[in-house]
């Protein structure tokens, strides 16, 4: 009888230990000046002026990268205005925008997929991005260990996570 109880008692435990396994597709998150920043909607699109953005935003706060089309490969940042990131914080009493352009900030976009059937795209980035308010205190950010990955794309294309 001793048997049948342990038996039962570990076919139990062994059948109740499960795992959650929670996805991130499609995700689009960064290290915010080495703290952890996952944007909750995103979407890429091509604007009316002709310019390629995607998008990632995390309630009042905005990080947008500009760039002249979504072909796989690196774009830098800092050296002209084709190519820019900014981040923007709309939040009353926090209000700030941080941008990189010719000469202002620095770093590097890389389109590693450009997904033209499923209407993806997927990439990574990192930059530093200087205020746009020559007299605020905080006059540059950091985002590092930046990940795009199949972002919706499209006219109006968003996701949102719930």
């Amino acid at each position: 009888m001793k048997k049948y109880f342990y038996f039962l008692s570990f076919l139990l435990l062994i059948t109740s230990c499960t795992e959650d396994i929670k996805f991130n597709n499609p995700a689009f998150q960064t290290l915010k000046d080495n703290a952890f920043w996952r944007g909750s909607s995103y979407h890429a699109e091509t604007a009316t002026n002709g310019v390629f953005d995607i998008e990632g935003f995390l309630g009042y706060e905005k990080i947008s990268f500009q760039l002249p089309n979504p072909e796989v490969k690196t774009y830098i940042l800092g050296v002209d205005n084709t190519s820019k990131a900014t981040y923007k914080n709309t939040l009353s009493g926090q209000e700030s925008e941080f941008t990189t352009g010719e000469g202002r900030g620095s770093g590097q976009i890389i389109i590693t997929e450009y997904n033209t059937v499923d209407k993806t795209i997927s990439g990574t980035f990192k930059f530093k991005a200087v205020n746009v308010d020559v007299n605020a205190q905080k006059q540059e950010i950091n985002f590092t260990e930046g990940v795009f990955y199949k972002i919706p794309v499209g006219p109006g294309a968003k996701f949102i996570i719930e």
